[in-house]
């Protein structure tokens, strides 16, 4: 005889639409959408706000996280983090070549970087692009 905590994973694997539940104390099953907006409601806050009460801009993707749409600032602040990494890489790569010079080693850092950045906001956008696609399918389907 299957035991209680097998029965409900079997249960929740024949759901049509898998969800999330948490289970309380009297062992009752609460889909965790609906505890989430409880709690915030209790708070005082919007489900579908960033936390500061403003509204947020983006797709929300499969995860529940909210994909903000691409921009040249995030680009930026991203290079930015990656830009020191990235020279670490070229200084450890080729410090045991004798022709190694402070112009060599700036012109490859930007070349990379240069390489580094449009391709870097062309993955933000496909991202964007395939998530909005697939939450206008969803709401499409809800729809109908």
């Amino acid at each position: 005889m299957p035991s209680r905590k097998q029965r409900r994973r079997r249960q929740k694997l024949q759901r049509h639409e898998y969800e999330y539940v948490i289970e309380t104390d009297e062992g009752e099953e609460i889909p965790l959408e609906s505890a989430r907006e409880a709690r915030e409601a209790k708070k005082g806050k919007d489900p579908k706000s960033n936390g500061s009460g403003k509204p947020v801009k983006g797709v929300v993707g499969r995860g529940g996280r909210v994909i903000p749409e691409p921009s040249f600032q995030r680009v930026l602040r991203r290079s930015a983090i990656f830009a020191p990494l990235i020279g670490i890489f070229i200084y450890l790569t080729s410090s045991g070549d004798d022709n190694f010079s402070l112009a060599g080693f700036l012109f490859t850092l930007v070349l990379l970087l240069a390489f580094f950045m449009p391709f870097s906001y062309l993955v933000d956008v496909l991202v964007y692009r395939m998530a909005r696609r697939r939450q206008e399918r969803e709401q499409a389907s809800r729809r109908s």
